[in-house]
């Protein structure tokens, strides 16, 4: 059996709502010193409920590396949105860099089963001077 590929999904989208530097001291982290905290939100505007079932990020640091992390659920969960509903949660990205950008989707099912997902928008990650 194929499996289809994901289309996005009209009226799902990602806002980030709040963005928090930390800088990790050296018994914190493993060559990382910044850390950002969001916040983010996902919005279901459709008609449909939305199951998301995972997650795929895109980390570009400032000396031209790129971190990619794929894995199952949001946060060890996987929320349904109803619609007119949203599923707010916060995580971190560690960097090795000061600078960064992040981007990346959410993958899901709709209630009828098909797949889809939607883009977070990038946001560059930036330690204070």
């Amino acid at each position: 059996m194929k499996t289809s590929a994901p289309v996005e999904m009209p009226g799902l989208r990602v806002t980030l709502d709040r963005l928090v530097y930390r800088h990790l001291n050296p018994e914190e982290s493993d060559g990382k010193e910044h850390a950002f905290v969001y916040f983010l939100s996902i919005h279901n505007d459709a008609e449909v409920a939305v199951t998301i079932k995972g997650r795929k990020w895109v980390v570009s640091h400032a000396d031209g590396t790129q971190l990619v992390l794929e894995g199952d659920g949001v946060v060890g969960k996987t929320p349904t949105i109803l619609p007119g509903d949203k599923f707010s949660y916060n995580s971190w990205h560690a960097l090795p860099t000061s600078k960064g950008v992040a981007t990346g989707a959410f993958i899901g099912l709709d209630q009828d089963g098909r797949r889809v997902f939607v883009r977070i928008p990038e946001f560059k990650l930036a330690a204070p001077r």
